[in-house]
């Protein structure tokens, strides 16, 4: 079975294990911030990713020395639920962000545990990783990422504006808070910054299709509407000959212009640059247009 653009997105990020605890707490944070429930009554964690699913236990190990009191079976198909209920181990966790389990939390980003740029980078990974999706760019360009918690959206977004030069735009859908860009190149510039450049490579590529693509069909589009005027202006040319022979006009044009009637009678399918080159001396393209319109104005005085 094939695997989706996403998936494989949020695969590349997670070949990359934090070496750090600082950054392993940071990546955490970003999941429990942009995941389905952090709160005192407990974590709830539900992925597609089968790499995210043997990801997580290892970092919440190092972030925390703490495991899941509940995981999906390693066979297990769709989605994939991770849970901690036991409150001790919520009180670990909760304490580490700096918020107290007896107070009514409302959920903000804890500046001091992103306070370095790599725990930055890891915060944003763990955002991706949890709540962020990523549209097959060559379908369309579309990557946000989703939390159900206001505070954090809009931090996130200044986060993201201020300090990294991404400018996401906002939106809500069914009570959830979502961060999306949709220009093709700040997409990857961020998978690039996630540590996903297969995938932006991925986008720039799917890119640069599109534009060949478009480019190819202008110029299919011009040919079709030249070949169409060229045909047009040959029937023209025609219908105006055999108006001149009916009303016996056409022996006695001059030379040249009798020259061309010939040549485009026998030539009907003939280019301007053809037809010059039958000329007898052969004459410019310009000059074989001029005769042919003079040929076509003949046949309207005529019938006037």
């Amino acid at each position: 079975m094939s695997t989706s653009f996403a998936a494989n997105c949020k695969s590349e990020i997670c070949r990359i294990f934090p070496s750090k605890k600082c950054c392993a707490i940071a990546q955490c944070f970003g999941i429990l911030l942009f995941c389905n429930n952090f709160s005192v009554s407990g974590i709830r964690i539900v992925t597609e990713s089968r790499d995210f699913a043997t990801f997580l236990p290892k970092l919440f190990k190092k972030a925390f020395s703490v495991s899941f009191d509940q995981m999906p079976d390693e066979d297990a198909q769709g989605k994939l639920i991770f849970q901690i209920l036991d409150p001790i181990k919520i009180n670990i966790i909760m304490n580490s962000y700096g918020f107290n389990p007896d107070d009514t939390l409302a959920l903000h980003i804890n500046l001091p545990v992103i306070e370095d740029d790599c725990c930055r980078t890891a915060f944003l990974r763990g955002a991706m990783l949890a709540g962020g999706s990523v549209s097959d760019p060559a379908k369309s360009y579309h990557l946000e990422i989703s939390t159900s918690h206001a505070f954090v959206a809009r931090e996130a977004r200044v986060l993201m504006w201020e300090d990294l030069g991404f400018y996401p735009k906002t939106a809500t859908r069914g009570g959830g808070h979502i961060l999306y860009l949709k220009q093709s190149d700040q997409i990857s510039d961020l998978l690039t910054y996630l540590g996903a450049p297969i995938a932006a490579m991925g986008i720039m590529e799917a890119k640069l299709e599109k534009e060949l693509n478009n480019k190819v069909n202008r110029r299919c589009n011009c040919d079709d509407a030249n070949t169409s005027k060229v045909v047009e202006a040959a029937q023209e040319q025609l219908s105006a000959i055999r108006t001149l022979k009916e009303q016996g006009i056409l022996e006695r044009l001059p030379q040249k212009l009798l020259q061309a009637a010939v040549a485009r009678e026998q030539h009907p399918e003939a280019s301007l640059s053809e037809l010059a080159t039958m000329m007898e001396p052969p004459i410019s393209k310009p000059a074989m247009n001029h005769r042919l319109k003079k040929l076509v104005e003949t046949a309207k005085e005529a019938i006037l």
